[in-house]
C-alpha cells in the first residue's frame, strides 16, 4: 500500500496533526464545560462555607482531644467529681 518512505512520513505527520487538533478541541470543550459548572450557585456556596466551618471545628476538637494539658485537666475534674 505505502511503498514510498516519503509517503509514509507524510501519512504519519498527517495522523499526528489530526490527533493534535482533536486533542485541542477536547481540551477546549472540557474547559468550557468545567467553567460552566463552576458558576457560583448560592446553595453550593452556602454548603462550601458550612463544610469549611465544620472542618475548622473538627480541627479544634482534634487539637483539644490530643492536647496533653487538656487530658490532665479532665483527670483533675474527674477526681474533683469523686469527692
Amino acid at each position: 500500500m505505502i511503498n514510498n518512505p516519503f509517503t509514509m512520513v507524510v501519512f504519519i505527520v498527517g495522523i499526528v496533526m489530526i490527533a493534535k487538533v482533536l486533542q485541542a478541541k477536547y481540551r477546549h470543550d472540557h474547559r468550557s464545560t468545567s467553567q460552566t459548572a463552576a458558576l457560583p450557585d448560592p446553595e453550593a456556596q452556602r454548603l462550601r462555607e458550612e463544610v469549611k466551618a465544620l472542618k475548622e471545628r473538627v480541627a479544634v476538637l482534634e487539637r483539644l482531644a490530643t492536647d496533653s494539658s487538656t487530658a490532665l485537666e479532665r483527670e483533675f475534674e474527674k477526681l474533683k467529681g469523686r469527692d
